[in-house]
């Protein structure tokens, strides 16, 4: 089937990515299976991050159809591009659809995207996943591709200004290889060790990144932990309570 808005936009964010004159570093895209389905899996630290994801997907001759939320797909501008991708909106107050959705689109051969933190790390460490790509994989017998993206919050995140200038800046992706999703183990155990492979890959995309704070206030975008100034996860915490 022709793919009448994919391939189009994926050419302008090719574009927009020289524009901005991104140093884009990917490694491991070989993961990626070239025919058949499978749930590609990543940390989520930026509106951008799905683009990225995406990207890493090329190299095999694949097109990665994403879970997103559904209020993506009711604004004017980005509403018809996404249906016009066929990516699967999720109305969280009835996921039920979307992963019938989802399991459909894997067992047709596609590459599904699942963000399984569900929502941007302000925090821009793991944060907990959620059991929903480990299921669909099991249900649809295919394997669970985990990823790790770094550097777009500096393009984009929640809680600061979009930067499109012409920045020059970095961003790493690191793909590993799948992992299995057998019918007969537990969910939770094949979530933990998901979310383990993700973590070893965000691990070495920190590591291999070249960017560096050009001073104290430009430290935001990095985790305490790396010496940054983001905010902890019990800084987070609080603020929801108070």
């Amino acid at each position: 089937m022709a793919e009448l808005v994919y391939r189009p936009v994926v050419g302008l964010a090719k574009t927009l990515f020289k524009v901005w004159d991104l140093k884009i570093d990917c490694q491991g895209s070989e993961n990626i299976p070239r025919t058949g389905g499978a749930v590609l899996v990543s940390n989520h630290i930026s509106y951008l991050d799905f683009i990225f994801n995406g990207l890493a997907a090329l190299p095999q001759k694949r097109l990665v159809r994403f879970m997103a939320k559904e209020s993506v797909f009711r604004h004017k501008v980005s509403g018809p591009l996404m249906r016009g991708m066929k990516h699967i909106p999720v109305d969280r107050n009835q996921g039920e659809a979307a992963y019938a959705h989802a399991l459909d689109s894997l067992r047709s051969g596609e590459v599904i995207g699942v963000f399984p933190e569900a929502t941007i790390s302000q925090s821009f460490t793991l944060k907990s996943f959620k059991s929903g790509a480990a299921r669909l994989a099991q249900e649809a017998g295919v394997p669970l591709v985990p990823m790790a993206v770094w550097g777009t919050q500096r393009l984009w995140t929640k809680g600061h200004p979009r930067n499109f200038k012409r920045s020059h800046l970095p961003v790493t992706i690191r793909v590993g290889e799948p992992v299995e999703a057998p019918r007969d183990q537990y969910a939770g155990a094949i979530t933990r060790r998901l979310r383990e492979r993700v973590q070893e890959l965000l691990d070495a995309a920190q590591r291999a990144y070249p960017g560096r704070p050009k001073g104290p206030e430009d430290s935001w975008w990095l985790p305490t932990h790396l010496g940054g100034t983001a905010p902890t996860v019990e800084q987070l915490r609080a603020a929801e309570v108070g």
